[in-house]
């Protein structure tokens, strides 16, 4: 390869890496986007990197960062992706890349046990998540409450990710602080040793800097005040980009945020009368954006909206007020009393913000109707990214699924960003099928429920169970459990029995258990092996046509091109990353089945085909039966010769 020295050098050190890891092989798309990557990081340029299930786009990204000496914030998609990097790939580059380079991981504040929310537990002080519950649930939340301490006094980072059993909600939330109470360490009597700000005492120090995308969003927001100043910047699972920075950038403001608050106080003001009236204006502010759920809202916004708003401004200043007035020599009530002032400070700015100048926004309201949420995000996240990212640092962009309208939707300039892709190194014109027919009945009509369901019999009954069954909605995958569950013997799971992680731990103990979900499960969970060999999409996961934002996103750029620049990529990214879920290792086998006929007639079939993994089509239901019961069978599945797939 030509190009600069740091290419040949980045090269080089892969395979010093790579020959010290168990089977040890030698990936040619991992090389070239370690070289690319290298290059680009020399020249000052970003890069963009498609890099296909199994090229190792850790190593492809790390190796040339760490070598290039800039200090590195690597941004993922999730929490366990940053426990992954931390554990098993930042530590293989310590021991054997040959050069000294430290790193730190940092979370959203939530994350961490707060030290003073404990010593608060362990004098007695009153916290509502304790004092609500009774009976049996009290002994379980003080047993669960004193484990998380004793576990705290030992721990390191007090991440409870490392706890070893899921924290209940309620205890989780009795022992810790957002960022929207945390009086910040100056102010906190045990600040010098609290495990947030150490984590980012870290990162100050640290030469690669771990977080999550909605944590780098959150640092964009405030300019900079969250994460140490850096010299590069990656994005991991970066088709997540553009929806995360929606979120982040912009301002959530309901009565539950009030509520919250008035909680917040009375740990503080034993009398209730003090929050009566900012309660009673938060219920007021809800009951005015309640009948526009799931709706647009103006900008300036209408004026029933904006008059609660103000009222709610007022009744926080008076809170600010009454709480600043506050003497106390006890130490815990002072700490309450700080955290909040805090959170009443953070809704003043959010709301003076909604009520300020707003431009290039879009309002509108989520949540339910019960709890409506106003939230009010960019029109486009490209400016904020221009003048937060990409006009300060060069930025590596990888996924195994860039959206083809990537760097228009980011703002990311053409000129100067190199785009790489890099095919998998998996063998999937052997040991996969993607199955569609245009014969299926269409996806209004009335069969079409009874032949999902028949379809759902029949594949999961030749895979032996092993299935991701993946839904557009809520309503479909519960119907299609409970019918799976009359006509089948395997087990299906769903996310209305158990928590996500709980799920996938069954899924994984249970080979012939199946997984029924909706779209939180079309990315951000890895199921190798034989406990997956069948991933069924009922239909293609276009976005809602009445989504608020996207309808704002649909208008600018005029309806003609609405459907190729908006809707059609945000569906060929999500299916590809459904399909995604079907191999992760080069034994994986196993078939996707798409239920939508759209997928085999439609004229844009050929985009979503292209944006997924290379697999053979077929519209044969015998042959797909026939392939799945041979990759089932643990005898006819592997060769005399070791190779995978049927012979």
């Amino acid at each position: 390869m030509s190009g600069s020295g740091a290419g040949r050098e980045a090269i080089e050190a892969l395979r010093r890496v790579v020959s010290v890891m168990p089977g040890a092989e030698e990936r040619q798309g991992q090389i070239d986007m370690v070289h690319s990557v290298a290059e680009a990081i020399a020249a000052e340029r970003s890069i963009i990197v498609q890099a296909g299930t199994g090229t190792g786009k850790s190593l492809g990204y790390l190796v040339p960062a760490i070598l290039s000496g800039r200090r590195t914030v690597v941004a993922t998609a999730t929490k366990s992706l940053q426990d992954q990097l931390s554990r098993n790939d930042l530590p293989l580059l310590r021991d054997n890349l040959g050069t000294d380079f430290t790193w730190a991981v940092v979370k959203g504040r939530g994350n961490y046990v707060c030290l003073q929310r404990i010593a608060e537990l362990a004098k007695g002080s009153a916290q509502p998540e304790f004092d609500e519950v009774a009976g049996r649930a009290r002994t379980q939340l003080r047993a669960e409450l004193d484990a998380i301490a004793a576990w705290a006094e030992e721990s390191s980072t007090g991440d409870l990710e490392e706890f070893d059993s899921n924290p209940s909600q309620r205890a989780r939330a009795a022992v810790t602080v957002s960022s929207d109470e945390c009086p910040g360490r100056t102010k906190c009597p045990v600040g010098d040793r609290c495990f947030a700000e150490r984590a980012r005492a870290a990162a100050d120090a640290a030469d690669v800097i771990v977080v999550n995308l909605h944590l780098y969003g959150f640092d964009i927001a405030s300019q900079g005040a969250i994460l140490p100043a850096h010299d590069l910047v990656v994005f991991d699972e970066v088709h997540q980009l553009e929806s995360v920075m929606s979120d982040t950038v912009g301002v959530d403001l309901s009565n539950g945020r009030v509520a919250s608050l008035a909680g917040a106080v009375r740990r503080v003001v034993a009398d209730r009368g003090v929050t009566d009236s900012l309660e009673n204006a938060g219920l007021r502010f809800s009951e005015a954006i309640s009948p526009l759920h799931g709706d647009r809202v103006t900008i300036p916004l209408p004026t029933p909206i904006a008059d609660t708003l103000s009222v709610l401004r007022i009744e926080t200043a008076a809170i600010i007020r009454v709480l600043r007035e506050i003497e106390t020599d006890n130490e815990a009530t002072d700490q309450r009393r700080l955290r909040a002032v805090t959170q009443a400070t953070r809704l003043a700015e959010g709301i003076d913000t909604v009520l300020g100048e707003v431009r290039g926004q879009v309002a509108y309201v989520v949540g339910s109707d019960e709890r409506p949420v106003l939230r009010v995000s960019p029109l486009h996240v490209g400016g904020v990214l221009s003048s937060g990212v990409w006009a300060n640092r060069p930025a590596v962009l990888t996924s195994a699924t860039v959206p083809l309208t990537l760097p228009e939707r980011v703002g990311l300039p053409t000129d100067g960003t190199e785009v790489l892709d890099v095919p998998s190194p998996f063998d999937y014109e052997r040991n996969t099928r993607l199955y569609c027919s245009p014969e299926f009945p269409d996806r209004n009509s009335p069969a079409f429920t009874p032949f999902v369901h028949d379809e759902l019999e029949m594949l999961i009954g030749a895979a032996g169970g092993r299935t991701l069954a993946l839904f557009t909605s809520t309503k479909a995958m519960r119907e299609a459990a409970e019918a799976m569950r009359q006509r089948l013997p395997f087990s299906i799971l769903t996310p209305d029995d158990h928590p996500r992680q709980r799920l996938i731990e069954m899924f994984i103990e249970d080979e012939s258990s199946c997984i029924f979900a909706s779209q939180g499960f079309f990315q951000g969970i890895d199921l190798p092996g034989r406990t997956l060999s069948l991933v069924v999409l009922d239909k293609l996961p276009f976005p809602r046509p009445d989504d608020p934002l996207l309808e704002a996103r649909r208008e600018d750029v005029g309806r003609k091109d609405a459907f190729q620049r908006i809707d059609l990529p945000i569906a060929a990214t999500a299916l590809a990353q459904a399909a995604g879920r079907l191999v992760r290792t080069a034994r994986d086998r196993g078939v996707v089945a798409v239920l939508d006929r759209r997928l085999a007639t439609m004229g844009y079939w050929r985009t979503l085909v292209a944006a997924m993994p290379p697999m053979p089509r077929t519209r044969n239901r015998d042959e797909v039966v026939d392939f799945l019961a041979h990759i089932t069978d643990p005898i006819t599945s592997t060769n005399p010769n070791g190779n995978t797939g049927p012979q």
